[in-house]
């Protein structure tokens, strides 16, 4: 018999989305937290440069709303971006209340020492040295083990979702709870909960490169896609314009406040050029420094560009970025000395699972919040430090609505039924696994990436289905592995924004095509709700599901 384990609600991801909902909704409830690596393994723990928000006197929401709308480039819902601004304060104080400590000012203690970074007009971002993610997550972490109402399980992998409508029970199709692979005990059982809440990151390891962790495959995505739920702006990927360019570091990200302390972005001949597109330079936003950039690596054929802040002092860049003063040190670069050699990186999902600013979707008892929603914050663009900063407010948002509802408390009545795995076998091939997923992200970086044109993304749309096909085949075969699993929802993702690129014949934001390099006058979302059948469907992918598991 399949193990099944009852919540009232169940969180899928450890971030800050997932660890602030599980913290506020378990003030009122019992809450299973689910995290497939360690709890501390996140795209929120890389964070290095900040969380915006609104905290100086001489600055405003409506400052901080006019930079968000301006930076979204049209597609920004103006009271997604009111309430994610608005609520800003009130998250940063629930984040001290847990330990959090921002940096203050030297001269004055009773004053945040906030940054500014690309896009902002003020001085905005909250900072714990430049690893301010891993200091947010860690005191996080320390409260959520402490919590008598919260249970982490994890190395546990999200298989999908569980719906009444797959169930074919009669009347509005609900989320009851989910499959999972339990990575140690190679077991995989079901959780039934009331309120099921995705928080599991965005899906950047698509790309070739990237600055996210190897965790950033867009699972809640791909599971809410195959449960039906519509997805929006998928080709809305943000390019951070500096990850470090160093064959032992491939993912390590160079702040975007380096930039707000005055480092300027020069090629191989010391030469500035981003304010040739961009009056701001190296302040502009990111998705014009990283067009720049890729215009300017294409234009000399260069490896890099590179990043200068040589013209602070070496006792600042220590005492203000001291991991990636070290980091680059140990790696033979001293930023106090030379140019840092940077290139462009996936680094962030505008795009995701269409949603409101407190998680809810068109599924009832499903929410998704942070990188896996789209909730309008971002639009086309997103501005730099406000994804912490819509984790964060969407969770304790999503809280406040779940603690009105009376169906909070109380065991789901529906039975899930065991998994089956029929013919499935051991894989004596995973090589075919390594293969498809260097593919996938090879064909996205090379057709789908800062630049765009049809004919790229139409080899990429017949390269992505062939892949898709042959994943399904190894997935209906062989016993269900984290790699697997990891592949089938990255094959997902990438059709997902290639699709949404084909749809989209203009240049809005992070989608810049030659072929349509105009923008159009008015401002549309690209809106995927109709996903094709052979694996995407919730019935469908739960006819391929149960030949994935072995009993143990």
């Amino acid at each position: 018999m399949m193990r099944t384990l009852h919540t009232p609600v169940l969180v899928v991801g450890s971030g800050i989305a997932g660890l602030q909902a599980a913290l506020k909704l378990a003030e009122k409830q019992k809450v299973l937290l689910i995290t497939k690596r360690t709890a501390d393994t996140s795209s929120s723990d890389w964070a290095q440069g900040g969380i915006s928000c609104v905290v100086d006197p001489d600055d405003s929401f409506d400052a901080h709303m006019e930079d968000t709308l301006s930076t979204g480039a049209g597609l920004c819902d103006e009271e997604a971006v009111r309430a994610i601004v608005e609520g800003g304060p009130e998250g940063i104080r629930s984040l001290e209340r847990v330990g959090v400590h921002f940096e203050r000012r030297d001269s004055r203690p009773e004053e945040y020492d906030l940054g500014r970074e690309g896009g902002h007009t003020h001085r905005r971002v909250l900072h714990a040295g430049d690893i301010t993610g891993h200091a947010i997550i860690l005191k996080m972490l320390q409260a959520v083990h402490d919590h008598p109402n919260i249970r982490i399980m994890e190395g546990v992998m999200a298989i999908d979702l569980v719906t009444t409508g797959w169930l074919k029970h009669s009347g509005v199709n609900t989320c009851v709870g989910g499959y999972f692979l339990d990575v140690k005990l190679e077991e995989v059982f079901a959780v039934r909960a009331r309120h099921t809440v995705l928080a599991t990151g965005g899906g950047c390891k698509v790309y070739l490169y990237t600055s996210n962790p190897d965790v950033a495959t867009g699972d809640g995505i791909a599971m809410a896609w195959r449960a039906g739920l519509p997805v929006k702006n998928m080709e809305m990927v943000q390019f951070h314009p500096t990850c470090l360019f160093h064959r032992k570091a491939k993912s390590f990200l160079i702040s975007e406040a380096v930039r707000g302390e005055g480092g300027v972005l020069v090629n191989q001949k010391g030469d500035r050029f981003v304010e040739k597109f961009d009056s701001r330079g190296s302040l502009a936003p990111r998705d014009i420094v990283a067009r720049a950039i890729d215009h300017e690596m294409k234009r000399t054929g260069a490896p890099c560009v590179y990043l200068d802040i040589t013209h602070k002092s070496r006792e600042f860049l220590q005492n203000r970025f001291p991991n990636i003063y070290q980091r680059c040190l140990e790696l033979g670069v001293d930023m106090a000395e030379q140019p840092i050699p940077v290139v462009p990186a996936a680094h962030y999902f505008c795009g995701g699972v269409e949603a409101t600013v407190d998680g809810a979707t068109r599924m009832p008892g499903l929410h998704v919040i942070g990188e896996t929603a789209c909730t309008g914050l971002h639009g086309a663009n997103r501005l730099a430090s406000n994804s912490l900063l819509e984790g964060l407010v969407s969770a304790g948002l999503l809280a406040e609505s779940l603690k009105t509802k009376d169906d909070l408390i109380g065991e789901v009545s529906v039975t899930i039924p065991d998994w089956e795995a029929y013919h499935a076998v051991h894989s004596d091939e995973a090589v075919v696994v390594e293969h498809n997923w260097n593919e996938i992200r090879t064909c996205m970086w090379d057709y789908v990436g800062i630049v765009r044109t049809d004919k790229r993304l139409e080899r990429a749309r017949r390269r992505i289905r062939n892949l898709r096909n042959e994943i399904r085949e190894y997935y209906l075969d062989y016993l269900v592995t984290p790699d697997v699993l990891e592949l089938r929802n990255l094959a997902t993702i990438a059709e997902l924004v290639v699709r949404c690129a084909r749809r989209r014949k203009e240049s809005r934001g992070l989608h810049f095509t030659l072929d349509y390099p105009e923008m159009r006058g008015e401002a549309e979302d690209t809106v995927l709700e109709d996903p094709p059948g052979e694996s995407s469907q919730m019935l469908d992918a739960r006819v391929e599901t149960p030949s994935g598991l072995s009993y143990k």
